[in-house]
């Protein structure tokens, strides 16, 4: 089967060589792409050709480990799912998300933003904010729903994603090493930082949670399957997937349609509350 981002992931510190395609493909090419830079750390947003008269609400995009946004721009499988949030009328933000390896950390949470108030001012923003991770970026994506969190988030996507950062930190030497770089940490992370264990202090989130049991990279059990268990039962969807880490499948016209109506979802509630 074909990994669309390899298995970056892994134990080992290597990053396997995958061909980066020099166009932007189609999926990307149905909007303008913006480069924002925060710090040294370049994110894209892509803005739909028209948003509604209300506004478009827009969703960030968090990368895997050893990644960055220009790398999802250019992928094969990520404009897939951004390209049905765009025909679906969502701005995107494909962030840096502070860096390569920064595990969802506080300081790269706050760079972030920063990206995220200067990507609001350039388009009709309806002043609401959802979250997608990817692998290591489902700890960013989480953290911005949480309480604290320097904006609002209305709803996380997660694919493939981490959500226990301790369980992380205890996973690979090469993490490990990682975590406390980015968190300027000699120990373990206490649960005082861990996404997964402050969600369990938080309102219940709308979730939606695609995880595979085959991912032998971020363990479904202890990240996707333990998190849902504290999403809102009425507006939250847990995909139940096959195959390695961020396999083809995660990047199917399926997922994207899935991906897309989840959030349709939450913005039509919404609506539907203002009236």
């Amino acid at each position: 089967m074909l990994l669309l981002w390899g298995s970056a992931h892994a134990a080992s510190s290597a990053v396997p060589a995958v061909p980066v395609p020099a166009p932007v493909p189609e999926p990307a090419r149905g909007a303008p792409v913006q480069a924002l830079d925060v710090l040294g750390v370049r994110s894209y947003l892509l803005v739909p050709g028209r948003c509604p008269t209300g506004g478009c609400a827009l969703v960030v995009v968090s990368h895997p480990r050893a990644q960055d946004a220009a790398r999802m721009l250019r992928s094969t499988g990520v404009p897939v799912l951004t390209g049905a949030l765009l025909q679906a009328q969502f701005a995107v933000l494909l962030s840096g998300d502070g860096g390569p390896t920064t595990w969802g950390s506080p300081d790269a949470l706050a760079e972030v933003a920063q990206a995220h108030l200067e990507a609001t001012g350039r388009f009709r923003w309806n002043g609401r904010t959802y979250a997608l991770g990817l692998s290591m970026g489902g700890l960013m994506a989480l953290r911005s729903a949480l309480p604290g969190s320097p904006y609002a988030v209305s709803g996380v996507a997660l694919i493939d994603g981490w959500s226990d950062l301790r369980g992380a930190w205890g996973s690979a030497m090469t993490r490990r090493e990682e975590i406390n770089a980015a968190y300027g940490l000699l120990t373990a992370p206490g649960p005082e930082l861990d996404p997964l264990q402050q969600a369990y202090l938080a309102p219940m989130l709308p979730l939606f949670v695609a995880a595979s049991p085959d991912d032998t990279t971020v363990p479904a059990r202890s990240n996707g399957e333990r998190l849902f268990t504290l999403a809102h039962p009425a507006l939250s969807e847990y995909v139940p997937l096959t195959g390695p880490h961020l396999g083809a499948n995660r990047f199917s016209a399926d997922m994207a349609r899935r991906l897309s109506a989840f959030f349709q979802r939450l913005e039509q509630g919404v609506t539907a509350r203002k009236r």
